[in-house]
């Protein structure tokens, strides 16, 4: 689907009555596309739609996956929401900048996101790595908190104040468009596997913050189709190259062994 709003994804929600209150300020603001990952109480929820107050499409087309790679695996960006420091080296936003951005990428005809963390524990570091670039609300920091509908109506505000304000249209890149991310994914589990067996993680409890890390490096260059293909190729040489190389070691070990039993 070309030109739609952006997508809301809701990483590990909790109360029921958060994700209807989230309907109905998505509703609010157009936004229609409710994505849920691991809700803790299951779906649906009646509950929900009780606090929906009528905003009841995006709870009857809400869709729930067990892993956050599979909800966003569609979009070509996606924006992590939160309001505490992280331990990547993203582009920090406010809504209204992200917005921006947003909806420059909607124009091209691209699939966008908003992520939203639980209501306990926000986003993980890890869920961040999966996206362009962190979305902060920029409130007093006597008191940081917002609730999930609050934060998510604020970036839905944005949204549609740039609709409503017919924001002017992107100009073409002459610049192939990005990858979605189900083929980037694909990338970084093809690397970290070959990464794995070259015994590159070490030590072991080091490996989610070193893939992280090559996630959210990768991440930042928006690789296209094209350059996810010829970095998967890249990986696949090197890995083929290690073989030869083992092969080599391996038939020299045992031409000297035969060396030193004649």
């Amino acid at each position: 689907m070309q030109n739609a709003p952006p997508v809301v994804i809701l990483n590990e929600p909790q109360l029921a009555e958060n994700i209807g209150a989230v309907a109905r300020v998505m509703a609010n603001f157009g936004l229609a596309e409710l994505r849920l990952v691991r809700p803790r109480d299951g779906w649906p929820q009646e509950r929900a739609w009780a606090s929906a107050s009528g905003a009841d499409w995006p709870l009857d087309g809400a869709k729930v996956y067990q892993r956050l790679e599979a909800a966003v695996a569609d979009l070509r960006l996606v924006y992590a929401t939160t309001a505490r420091p992280r331990e990547t080296q993203l582009p920090v936003l406010t809504p209204r900048e992200a917005t921006a951005e947003l909806h420059a990428a909607v124009a091209r005809g691209h699939r966008v996101g908003l992520l939203f963390g639980g209501e306990r524990a926000g986003l993980e570091t890890g869920d961040i790595a999966l996206c362009h670039g962190i979305v902060t609300i920029p409130v007093d920091e006597r008191f940081r908190s917002l609730n999930l509908a609050q934060a998510v109506a604020l970036n839905a505000y944005e949204w549609r104040m740039g609709v409503a304000d017919r924001p002017r249209e992107a100009f073409a890149l002459n610049i192939d468009e990005p990858a979605d991310m189900e083929t980037v994914v694909g990338l970084y589990e093809q690397l970290e596997s070959e990464l794995d067996d070259a015994g590159f993680f070490h030590p072991p409890e080091k490996r989610p913050s070193m893939v992280r890390n090559l996630r959210v490096a990768l991440g930042r260059a928006r690789l296209t189709d094209q350059e996810v293909r010829t970095w998967r190729g890249v990986v696949t040489a090197l890995s083929k190259g290690r073989g030869r190389v083992l092969e080599k070691l391996a038939r020299q070990k045992a031409a000297a062994k035969n060396e030193t039993k004649g």
